[in-house]
């Protein structure tokens, strides 16, 4: 189950936002980088929820512009006829940047530092295995239980639940479950790719 699968719909549904950046000169890579600073955006916002729950909810909204832009950059570098290696080198390297950023003001807000790391590995490792495929002549691997969509996605919609209600499960809050799920589902997604590609290779 991933949210990756439904990216072709993404993509239609990014159209009207794509010719837009068309139409006002953006280039990919300068979205990329607007990409980069709402992630910026979303840690400094989970970090201050530290004192003010609030600050979640913001945190929500700046991941999901992380994630709209994600998708515009590569769609607007399509349109336009610049889509190339040296650009989609640019998207992965500044995607980990934001994977790195947001699970560490999430883990900073909380000052769970160490299930922080455990997650930011989990995530980490879900992506190597997604793109060393490719290296082995392999196509990307997007599939497993966690895809980038899916945390996007899980930690705009626990932030802003975590934003507007005062719960806590077991001891801990729902963002640091989400951290613990990064951690081990991650970890999990990573070793389904894994496999996924030794058996494709015929190994």
């Amino acid at each position: 189950m991933t949210l990756d699968g439904l990216r072709p719909l993404a993509d239609r549904m990014m159209s009207p936002l794509v010719s837009g950046a068309k139409r006002a000169g953006l280039t990919p890579n300068g979205i990329s980088i607007l990409a980069l600073l709402a992630a910026l955006a979303a840690a400094g916002s989970f970090y201050a929820a530290s004192e003010m729950r609030l600050f979640y909810l913001a945190g929500a909204v700046f991941v999901l512009v992380n994630g709209v832009l994600d998708l515009v950059d590569g769609n607007l570098a399509r349109e336009l006829g610049t889509d190339s290696r040296a650009g989609d080198l640019l998207d992965h390297v500044l995607d980990r940047y934001a994977d790195i950023i947001i699970i560490s003001g999430l883990a900073a807000g909380l000052g769970e530092y160490a299930l922080g790391l455990a997650a930011v590995t989990g995530v980490l490792m879900t992506s190597y295995l997604g793109t060393q495929a490719q290296a082995v002549d392999l196509d990307r691997v997007y599939g497993g239980i966690l895809g980038r969509a899916d945390r996007l996605a899980l930690t705009g919609v626990v932030s802003a639940v975590t934003a507007l209600v005062d719960i806590s499960i077991g001891g801990l809050t729902p963002v640091a479950w989400l951290l613990v799920v990064f951690a081990v589902v991650g970890h999990i997604t990573a070793l389904q790719r894994f496999y996924y590609a030794m058996q494709a290779l015929g190994e």
